[in-house]
This record gives C-alpha cells, sequence and structure tokens, in this order.
C-alpha cells in the first residue's frame, strides 16, 4: 500500500505551526486553453491545514478534555466566523493529540488563513460561559471538556506560533 501524505511529514523536526497538509481537487482541472479564454475554472479545491499546537514526540500531547474544548469552541467560531464559514468543511482533533486538521474550500497557503486562526485563538482565549454543544443532547461525551486547559493550549500556540511566525512555522520541514 502507499503511504498516506500525513506519514510522510518529517515529524523529528515539525514545529508548532500552520501547515498546507495536503490539497484535493475536485472536478476537472481547469486547462491552459480555459484559462486563456477566460473561461471560470470548474475545480473545487480544498485544503486541508495542519495546525501543529505541540512538537511531535517532543513534548506532552494534549490532554483529550483540552482538545475537545478547543474543538467545541473553534468549530463554534469558524462556523460563524462572517467571512470565512462558508468555507469551513471541518475542524477537528488529530488523532496523535499534536493538533488540529481545518479543511477550508479554496487554494490557499499557510500565511492566508494566519489572521482566521489568531481571531479563533483569541476567542478561545477570551471565552467566558458554558461550553457550545458540551450537553448530552449535543455531544457524545459532553463532560470531557476542559474550559481552563483548552485555554492554556490556546495561549501556548499564540506565543509560540502565532507571535513568532516564520517560514518554519508555515511550511513543512525537509
Amino acid at each position: 500500500m502507499e503511504k498516506i501524505a500525513s506519514f510522510t511529514v518529517n515529524h523529528i523536526d515539525l514545529l508548532a505551526g500552520i501547515y498546507v497538509s495536503r490539497k484535493d481537487y475536485l472536478g476537472r482541472k481547469q486547462s491552459e486553453a480555459d484559462r486563456g479564454n477566460g473561461e471560470t475554472d470548474s475545480v473545487n479545491i480544498l485544503t486541508t491545514f495542519d495546525l501543529r499546537f505541540t512538537m511531535p514526540n517532543r513534548e506532552p500531547v494534549m490532554d483529550t478534555a483540552g482538545v475537545h474544548t478547543i474543538e467545541h469552541l473553534g468549530a463554534t467560531f469558524l462556523r460563524n466566523h462572517p467571512v470565512w464559514r462558508d468555507r469551513v468543511i471541518y475542524f477537528g482533533p488529530m488523532g496523535c493529540r499534536t493538533g488540529f486538521y481545518l479543511i477550508l474550500a479554496g487554494d490557499l497557503q499557510s500565511a492566508d488563513i494566519v489572521p482566521l486562526i489568531g481571531e479563533m485563538i483569541d476567542f478561545i482565549i477570551g471565552f467566558e460561559g458554558d461550553i457550545p454543544g458540551a450537553s448530552p443532547r449535543d455531544c457524545g461525551n459532553y463532560l470531557d471538556n476542559n474550559l481552563g486547559l483548552a485555554k492554556f493550549y490556546a495561549e501556548k500556540y499564540k506565543s509560540e506560533v502565532l507571535e513568532n511566525i516564520g517560514p518554519e512555522r508555515l511550511n513543512y520541514p525537509q
């Protein structure tokens, strides 16, 4: 079997950051002739981002309660964002608990979403009150949430990644 893309990432040198994990092309690709004629591109592109919160295999993984709360708050924020909400396909945790995947419609680069991720992180840090969807009716594991821990992870991500963003935190290591 072919190795999937996420298993080809150099996790030894990977820093916390915002990375393009993959791009999926749906529909037909636009030809040179189509572009020359001014025709609209019929390709739908989905960009999957790797929002890496911790350095794999060098830092402890995130606790599930904190990850779960970031998932609830992040998804709520993103799906209500006035500009991006119609482009949000998915936001959820990585199985390894070192970060999250965000899938957005469009042909995007990591730098394109830094402001959006900054807004989301600030939302999580400033959030007070009941966690959206954390009820027995709305969630399959509603008791496994921890707002304080989610804020801790968000503050760490903001200081280590967003306030120090550079090419090494936007492009996968070789």
